[in-house]
Order: C-alpha cells, then structure tokens, then sequence
C-alpha cells in the first residue's frame, strides 16, 4: 500500500474530527431519513462528509467517491473511497463516545485499505497490506486479534439484537440464530457500532455479528479485520457481503463455528 495513501486517509480522518467532535460535544439535532425504523441524520454527518470528499476532489480528482449521505460521484471504478462520517449516529446523539468515522480505499473493487476513527477517544485504527496498527495515547502499535477460537470463551458484540428482526418470527429467523448464539458465548455486549470491530483488531472483543450492512458500514473493516489475523465473511461462510450479514471474529475457527451455529434451526 502506497504510504501517500495511508497518509491521506489519516488527513481525511482528522478533517471529519473537525466536523464531528464540536458538534458531539456540543449536541446536534437529528433528523429521520424516513425509513421503516429511525435512522438519524445530523449536520455532523453531512459535513464531515462533504469536507472529505473535497479533500479527495482536490487531490487524487480522478478517484471516485461512495458515501452514505451523498450521491456517489463514479470518476473512476479502479481507485475509490468509501466514506461512512458517523458510524454509530445513535451513540452520537445521546452523546456516548463509541462513535466512529469508517474510510476504505478500494483499487479494482479489492479492498486495500481500512481506517476507523474514534474521535472522542483519540484513537485511530488502520489495517493495510496484512497488517493493523492503532495509533492513540500510547503511541502507535501494530495489534493483533485475542486469538479465541472457541464459542464458550467468547466476548460477543452487535449493535442492537432487534435489528435482527422480531423475536415471534420463528425458529428459523435471524433472531433466533442469534439468540442460540448469545446463549452459549460468555459475555455479549451491545451498542459500539462500527467500534466493535476496531476493538476485535486489537483483541479484547473476540466476536462481532451484524446484519442490514451497507459497503460504507463494512469496506474499512475487511482490512483491518485481515491485518489483524482475524476472518470476516457472510452468515453462509463465503465472502459475499453483498446482503448485509457479517461475521467479523478472531479466528478462522471461531468464525467456522458461529456459521455452523447459526445455520441450526
């Protein structure tokens, strides 16, 4: 991976917190997208967002840009970057520090390099060429998974069990699957969003399920998933992402047993 890049994504990163923090601290007001559930908005969103893609505008013009509060602008489909500005706008709103700021940069559709920023804990992750690094209070490291490969020893993450579907749907549900897994797992945790994943790179969150994703909510994690040695793929055991359901765990065994887990009805 091209060292300019990996700069420029940390410039990019740095130029949302300008956006995001002093309107987290200070509180923002959320609209609703409109869809069949809330799904909050801020100014936060949209401007830390807009200030990205000028930034990639003005240096790399040639380069496409996906985003979710923006049309996406298709200049090229070799080189693009995938912005998410505030992953986690519940959090943002009721004013919890978990948020994060997601940047991918995609070369022939290949994932190559993943960023996830957490503003109000100063930390920020990257995962490029295999390999993660955290850079924070203490300095700058290269992390790596827990290396948990069982079910019985895991630390568990997703946002919310309900996005999951409704607990009366049946047996074969979503839900269902997720509730044989939360029962066997040792600890489950909700509600960190896009920071869940960050914390599995660096080892102390073992697990992390979700569904209804969209690309800006999981291109920046591939790579930073892969650098740390951990697997991330689909509830059906391939890589296809295209629906949304993601299994992000610290090994490719404990990854092997949740999709057999969940697959039982």
């Amino acid at each position: 991976m091209d060292a300019e890049l990996i700069a420029f994504a940390k410039e990019l990163a740095l130029a949302a917190r300008a956006e995001t923090l002093h309107r987290w601290a200070s509180g923002v007001t959320a609209e609703d997208k409109g869809s069949a559930t809330f799904d909050p908005v801020t100014e936060a969103d949209r401007e830390a967002e807009r200030v990205m893609r000028a930034l990639i505008r003005r240096r790399f013009p040639e380069h496409g840009i996906t985003g979710e509060e923006w049309p996406d602008e298709v200049r090229s489909t070799r080189c693009v970057w995938s912005l998410d500005p505030v992953d986690g706008t519940r959090s943002f709103i009721c004013g919890l520090p978990t948020w994060v700021t997601l940047i991918a940069f995609l070369e022939n559709d290949e994932r190559r390099l993943g960023l996830v920023d957490a503003p109000v804990l100063g930390e920020t992750y990257i995962g490029a060429d295999g390999q993660a690094w955290l850079s924070g209070s203490r300095g700058y490291s290269r992390i790596v998974t827990s290396g948990c490969r069982s079910l019985a020893e895991t630390r568990l993450s997703t946002t919310d069990p309900f996005l999951f579907g409704d607990p009366r749907d049946g047996p074969s549900s979503a839900f269902a699957a997720f509730e044989r897994l939360r029962s066997v797992v040792r600890v489950t945790r909700f509600g960190h969003d896009g920071y869940a994943y960050a914390r599995l790179a660096a080892g102390s969150i073992d697990l992390v399920i979700e569904s209804g994703l969209k690309p800006h909510d999981y291109n920046a994690l591939i790579p930073l998933i892969r650098g740390s040695g951990g697997h991330i793929g689909d509830w059906a055991g391939t890589e296809n992402f295209g629906a949304g359901a993601v299994i992000a765990a610290a090994t490719r065994q404990l990854y092997d047993e949740t999709v057999e887990l969940l697959a039982r009805a």
